[in-house]
């Protein structure tokens, strides 16, 4: 049996569950109580749970982030939610320099079984400083695992695993998905190790990820109008990347085209590229393509800011460009 759930309820859905099933999750946050959360993820929690299970933080997040990791250490499971990836910037020595850092340093006597969800992603028309897609730099942090769930499925499911996991997990939720609507099992299980093939294709690989997925899928179909199979693969799980996969996508195709929200220098989509090139460059029958985010901040018009982001359109005529 399957229903029908919004990316918002599916996420508000997930953590209903986890604060039920266990008394040592906890949420905390800017506005997750009183006002229901940003973007509604957490509304009525706060009556129905409590204030000591549903915190309002001051507008820290290098405090509550840092109050986070110590109620981990404790034996607590948080959820800590960090308003949009920007302001995450301002708890970079908690996340990178504390949280991810412990097991290594204790020698394996410590963990943080900590979790940090922030809201990522443009398309809003949110300007420059609240439209950043940063997910790029934390997959380069060894010691945190980095999710960007893309689908309702996976935004229902991928929350009890990641609670689950003894060291820190990092949850990039693109906004421009929240109103997405979709059918979701009854029972959810999604593992938080595989990337996952979303359409099956042929003569080309489009491997993305987040935001840019429904993008891909929109491309596809625009290739397959053109009798050009495209196969869609959604990475999910950002690190450890699921290099067997996109290796499998990549010698099935011998074509590949990565499509990443992050601008081009370092991004996420390099390091993919990269791993092609290590690991199936005999597979290739043309030069690994990547479709990225102009290198500009993000500009506020929305004219603009459509030219600026990865679309269908500049897929279609990177893939056509690999047959040229």
């Amino acid at each position: 049996m399957t229903r029908k759930l919004s990316y918002r309820e599916a996420m508000r859905e997930a953590m209903h569950e986890a604060l039920q099933n266990d008394p040592r999750v906890f949420l905390m946050g800017e506005d997750v109580g009183r006002y229901g959360g940003t973007y509604a993820f957490s509304k009525g929690f706060l009556e129905e749970f409590g204030p000591a299970r549903i915190r309002d933080t001051p507008l820290s997040e290098l405090a509550f982030v840092g109050a986070g990791i110590g109620a981990a250490l404790g034996g607590l499971r948080p959820i800590v939610e960090v308003m949009t990836v920007n302001f995450s910037l301002l708890a970079l020595d908690q996340i990178v320099n504390t949280a991810a850092l412990y097991r290594h340093m204790s020698g394996g006597q410590f963990s943080v079984p900590l979790v940090i969800r922030m809201a990522t992603g443009a398309g809003r028309q949110v300007a420059a400083q609240h439209s950043h897609s940063l997910e790029g730099w934390y997959a380069h942090i060894p010691g945190i695992k980095v999710l960007a769930p893309a689908t309702i499925e996976d935004a229902r499911g991928m929350l009890a695993p990641a609670l689950a996991d003894p060291d820190p997990v990092v949850i990039f939720e693109h906004a421009g998905l929240f109103n997405l609507e979709g059918e979701v099992p009854d029972r959810c299980t999604v593992d938080i190790v595989r990337a996952k093939v979303r359409r099956d294709g042929t003569a080309v690989a489009i491997i993305t990820y987040g935001g840019s997925l429904p993008k891909a899928l929109a491309a596809a179909e625009m290739l397959a109008a053109e009798g050009i199979a495209a196969e869609v693969v959604d990475l999910r799980v950002l690190r450890p990347l699921d290099t067997a996969a996109i290796v499998a996508s990549v010698a099935k195709c011998r074509r590949a085209v990565i499509v990443d929200e992050g601008w081009r220098s370092g991004s996420l989509a390099a390091e993919v590229s990269a791993r092609i090139m290590e690991n199936a460059f005999f597979e290739l029958d043309a030069p690994v393509a990547r479709v990225c985010s102009e290198e500009v901040p993000i500009p506020y018009a929305r004219h603009l800011e459509e030219a600026a982001l990865p679309q269908p359109e500049k897929i279609v005529a990177a893939v056509k460009g690999l047959f040229s």
